[in-house]
């Protein structure tokens, strides 16, 4: 409401028009009220500028669904930029235009709404002149025949007479949306009251109009009542039957879902079941997998635990050859340094015999001796040196023998790597190979499962459409039912008009037996009433069972949306069993030609029937007819005796002047009698 507002201001800014305050205060008021689709000016003296501005922005407005401008005195030129603006209007269902003196230009402006107008349900334009300006009363006319959207109009007070009614009753024939016209306190007369009598024989959907206060005849207003209670019930009739059908198709159609709903329930239960005993299996094959997986991992970790203790014994064996190669060279170094002493003492002995040799011969014994114990020294060394020469031959033997162990136990164990590996790539193929096999099955499964979901889908859609050719049908053949019964009533309306002016005719004939006949007439005609009356009750019954039947229908409607859109939604879990669908299928196209052999006998019955009510429709009508027709004898009866009673009057009005005369001349005659001795 503020934006509303806003923009009012802003127009009114640009137009360089200045706001109304009237205007802006009830816009303020109506933004602080409670109910915000409702703009109400009522009373409020608009001017052009301001209607200008309103009709543009009511234009795309979408806030609003009722707009009062009753008593506001508008202008030609302020309606119909108003009226202008609300053409293009999609969301107003009520206007009210009550006394603004609309005139001429109002009247072709209000025509123009009527014909490109499509969302206004409730018009009133009472206590205007409307009818006073007969080409733009015609154009309103025009635009309300050509209307299709309108239910109410309220046309009291607008100064209508006969040449109005007679474009209205033109514009009523064409309508096909209007159900209630208040034409009250209009100038409409016998003419206009005639020409709207024989526009109710065409119109079908109109099922009140109010006549008080036109100068019409009383004969004319119980004929319009009376065509207009009968189109009543017809048209309450029509929607009985409509409401059973629909009735009757929706119980069909919320068991035909429920028995579909419980098929797909039990469809995706097996599916479900199927699924999980696929994902079981999945996991069986995957635990077996991993197990065997595990089983290998743990025989490959094994042997990488006895690779790491073979490569550390055989680092232990390298570093031990290492050590003894190392005991080795010092051993030779040792040797080598006990051979060169030896020989430097040798040569030092050499030395010393030589510069001794001139000593004396006690020191010979000394050096024998000192030969002796270094030839000694030098056999324990040379017995040294071969014990380290054996010690280091054996040692290298010992190292070929555990470097020989080591290169089989390494050749061994690669040899078992190699085949571990082998193993494990085998039981990984084994497992990919299962697992794409799994997959593969899963895919086909899921493609049948498709394949038939479609198929059940695609029969379902044609099922569907099928029953909707059938119900296409059905309507059709009841709308030229409905067509060819109002041909039928039209024909007989006019058999009977003839048979209206031959038994006036014969009535006259029986002049005889009026008195009988005038008894037994009201005694008839209170019959009649009270029947109408009970008929009156019992179209009210009907009226309320109507409206609980449209509630149940809407009720039913909304869950039957409910339940198509839960099947909407499960159709994507659907699971079709070919077998079963096509037997489902035969038994209910077995229901279905069941059915149709049902709503044929029901079609024969509703013809049955119909043809009674035609009867009995004729029959009333008849006796109604002979009703009125001897009430028009006791009339034209009653006129005679009073032109009887009229003449007779005259006649003694005639004699007692006579008679006046007479006494007149005699009083006369006789005092001059009496005065002419006097004299």
């Amino acid at each position: 409401m503020e934006e509303f507002r806003k923009a009012y201001a802003q127009l009114c800014k640009e137009s360089g028009a200045q706001p109304q305050e009237t205007v802006l205060q009830q816009l303020h008021e109506l933004r602080e009220g409670p109910g915000q689709s409702r703009l109400d000016f009522a009373t409020q003296s608009l001017s052009v500028d301001t209607c200008r501005v309103l009709g543009k922005l009511l234009q795309d407005e979408i806030l609003f669904t009722e707009i009062m401008l009753s008593d506001c005195m508008l202008n030609e030129e302020g309606i119909r930029h108003l009226l202008n603006g609300l053409c293009s209007n999609t969301v107003v269902k009520t206007l009210d235009l009550k006394g603004n003196n609309l005139r001429a230009l109002g009247a072709e402006a209000l025509g123009k709404l009527l014909r490109q107008n499509k969302s206004i349900r409730s018009l009133t334009l009472e206590w205007n002149s409307l009818g006073m300006w007969e080409e733009g009363f015609s154009l309103f006319c025009q635009g309300l025949g050509a209307n299709r959207f309108l239910q109410w109009l309220d046309l009291r007070n607008n100064q209508i007479n006969h040449q109005g009614a007679g474009e209205l009753a033109m514009a009523l024939k064409c309508n096909s949306s209007l159900q209630e016209l208040d034409l009250r306190w209009n100038n409409i007369g016998l003419l206009g009251g005639r020409a709207l009598l024989s526009c109710l024989h065409s119109n079908k959907t109109l099922r009140r109009l109010e006549l008080a206060g036109n100068n019409i005849p009383s004969d004319i207003l119980k004929a319009v009542v009376l065509s207009v209670s009968e189109q009543a019930m017809y048209h309450n009739q029509d929607r009985q039957t409509i409401l059973a059908e629909n009735h009757s198709r929706t119980r069909v159609l919320s068991k035909e879902v429920f028995s579909l709903k419980e098929e797909k329930a039990k469809q995706f239960l097996d599916l479900m079941d199927t699924i999980d005993k696929q994902r079981e299996e999945i996991t069986r094959s995957s635990r077996t997998s991993a197990a065997r997986v595990g089983q290998l991992q743990e025989a490959l970790n094994e042997r990488q635990s006895v690779m790491n203790s073979l490569k550390a014994k055989l680092q232990m064996t390298e570093a031990a050859l290492a050590l003894s190669e190392q005991k080795v060279y010092n051993l030779g170094e040792l040797l080598n340094a006990t051979k060169q002493e030896q020989a430097s003492m040798t040569e030092c002995q050499l030395k010393e015999l030589r510069q001794q040799k001139q000593e004396a011969s006690d020191r010979e014994t000394n050096l024998l001796q000192h030969l002796s114990a270094a030839n000694e020294k030098n056999l324990l060394l040379r017995n040294q040196v071969d014990e380290l020469e054996r010690r280091c031959k054996a040692q290298q033997d010992q190292l070929f023998q555990v470097k020989q162990d080591l290169t089989n136990t390494t050749a061994e164990l690669k040899l078992r790597v190699m085949q571990a590996e082998e193993r494990l790539e085998m039981e990984k193929k084994r497992f990919k190979q299962g697992l794409e096999d799994m997959e593969s099955l899963r895919l086909k499964e899921v493609d049948h499962m498709t394949h038939h979901m479609e198929a059940s889908e695609h029969s379902m859609q044609e099922r569907i459409q099928r029953l909707e050719a059938i119900r296409i049908g059905l309507e059709e053949e009841l709308s030229r039912v409905k067509a060819a019964a109002f041909a039928e009533r039209g024909q007989a309306e006019e058999e009977l008009i003839k048979i209206r002016g031959q038994a006036r005719l014969e009535e006259q004939q029986h002049l005889d037996h009026l008195e009988e006949k005038l008894r037994l007439m009201t005694q008839s005609r209170d019959e009649a009433q009270n029947y109408c009356l009970q008929q009156k009750q019992a179209v009210g019954e009907a009226q309320a069972k109507v409206s609980q039947m449209t509630q149940q229908t809407e009720g039913l409607k909304r869950r039957v949306e409910e339940l198509q859109q839960d099947l909407s939604g499960k159709e994507q879990e659907k699971v079709a069993e070919v077998n079963k669908v096509r037997v489902e299928l035969q038994e209910q196209i077995g229901h279905l030609q069941a059915e149709r052999t049902a709503q044929e006998g029901l079609k024969e019955k509703i013809a049955a029937l119909e043809r009674q009510l035609k009867v009995l429709s004729s029959n009333h009508r008849e006796a109604l007819l002979d009703k009125e027709s001897e009430i028009s004898t006791l009339q034209e009866k009653l006129r005679m005796k009073e032109a009887e009673i009229s003449r007779m009057r005259e006649e003694e009005a005639q004699r007692a002047s006579f008679l006046q005369n007479a006494i007149m001349a005699y009083v006369q005659g006789s005092a001059l009698g009496a005065l002419s001795p006097r004299k």
